[in-house]
């Protein structure tokens, strides 16, 4: 850094401080946070619903078992009238775009829509993807779903309703396979591995075209594709208030395209404290192991726990990825869900004994966190879905990656919602706590 540059950066820090009883005095919501730890009301949706709390009749946060709804219909209940079906993602997309369950003739016919658009455009694979590997997928992707727009041979800045329905339901369908493309790429390109590119499959769901496409010999065990899927389906939506779903409606309410959208979306969903936060944990768990193994003892899960929380392990940060939530208390039903899936799957990988590890830890941390905190706190779906993705031997390149592919549908979903009733470009506003100055007043003027 520049002399100049340092010097100004000191100085800016001094004298322009942001002193944290004025959040206080002018009640602003750090956050878009409540006092309470709840999310400012900032819109109304009809999509999903997220329920991590109660309030009594004084209106204080009572902790309560967390729910999870797709349209009015519990998704653990969903699931579990779903499983003769074994793949359930597309009817999800249609259950969240839509409104309502198809009946078998329509999700045959949507299906078949998604299997259409499965393919990219002409020379889109060689001339977009092949040509210009990137080491960051997630930043990859971004310019992918861009890339997209040029290749739109209709109106790419149509923010027409019907319009932007067809562009979505293009990008369900073509996201996992530029995922896919982009990861064979890097790490051809950059790990000097060899270059593996499968043919599209027009008769395999979302979570088989992924592991069709990302495995060498293309092969994969149904309990595999079953376990995918639910995993899609439980990060298919989360409300209008997380981060990526509110920055994509914030960026979609300016009129601009969903090109654009879906691409700012991408960038929120990459933080460590949103999407990126399943890659957070393996790798928090994979430190965990190697430093205790995994048949330590109670007491010295407790230590390193501890450790953790004094920041005196992994990243120093104090925090135990994928444990609490912003929303959820007592349980995030995503993570009991998949937390059932990993232990199914964690048998046939025989690696049932790990499994049992992070029950133990997550036991431990959560009795520590309350111990310290007087919070009840539960696992999140980060929690075990890095597990998860591990068991399928899926590289931890597209933890997150599979995140977007997942949540795209409940983005297009709130996006549609938000040009229908909302039609307002969102413009908040912030309280200037500056001092006014004139040119005189300034050094060196």
């Amino acid at each position: 850094m520049s002399n100049i540059i340092k010097r100004s950066f000191e100085r800016m820090l001094e004298d322009e401080q942001i002193p944290n009883e004025l959040y206080n005095k002018y009640s602003v919501k750090k956050g878009l946070r409540n006092d309470d730890g709840t999310g400012v009301l900032v819109g109304l949706t009809r999509i999903s619903d997220v329920v991590g709390y109660e309030k009594d009749e004084e209106g204080h946060v009572k902790p309560c078992m967390g729910r999870l709804y797709y349209r009015g219909i519990e998704v653990s209940d969903y699931l579990a009238h779903s499983q003769d079906k074994r793949f359930c993602f597309e009817e999800t997309c249609f259950l969240i775009l839509f409104g309502h369950l198809p009946t078998k003739q329509e999700l045959e016919e949507f299906k078949e829509v998604i299997s259409h658009r499965y393919h990219l455009p002409d020379h889109y694979l060689e001339g977009s993807i092949l040509s210009f590997p990137s080491k960051n997928l997630m930043n990859k992707l971004q310019q992918e779903v861009l890339m997209l727009y040029r290749y739109d041979k209709y109106n790419p800045d149509s923010t027409d309703i019907v319009d932007t329905l067809e562009k979505g339901i293009n990008l369900i369908a073509k996201i996992p396979v530029i995922v896919c493309y982009t990861y064979a790429t890097k790490i051809h390109s950059y790990d000097h591995d060899s270059l593996v590119i499968h043919h599209i499959d027009p008769s395999l769901s979302i979570a088989e075209q992924i592991l069709h496409l990302l495995r060498k010999d293309g092969r994969f065990t149904p309990k595999e594709a079953e376990v995918l899927d639910t995993a899609l389906v439980l990060h298919a939506d989360h409300g209008g208030g997380n981060n990526s779903t509110f920055t994509n409606v914030v960026i979609s309410s300016t009129g601009t395209d969903l090109y654009s959208t879906i691409a700012g979306s991408i960038g929120s969903l990459k933080g460590p404290r949103h999407g990126g936060a399943n890659l957070a944990v393996r790798q928090q768990m994979k430190a965990v192991i190697d430093e205790i193994g995994l048949n330590a003892s109670d007491d010295k899960i407790k230590e390193i726990v501890c450790r953790i929380l004094d920041k005196d392990f992994n990243d120093k940060s104090g925090l135990i990825y994928g444990i609490g939530h912003a929303v959820y208390t007592l349980s995030d039903p995503r993570s009991e869900i998949l937390s059932i899936k990993c232990e199914e799957l964690s048998y046939s990988k025989k690696r049932h004994e790990e499994f049992v590890f992070h029950q133990r830890f997550a036991e431990i941390a959560k009795e520590e966190i309350y111990k310290r905190k007087g919070k009840r706190v539960c696992t999140n779906v980060d929690f075990y879905s890095g597990l998860v993705y591990d068991l399928l031997g899926i590289p931890e390149d597209l933890y997150t990656l599979l995140f977007v592919i997942g949540r795209t549908v409940g983005w297009v979903a709130h996006n549609l919602e938000d040009k229908l009733y909302g039609g307002r470009i969102i413009r908040p506003a912030t309280k200037y706590v500056g001092h006014i100055k004139s040119c005189e007043d300034e050094d060196g003027r």
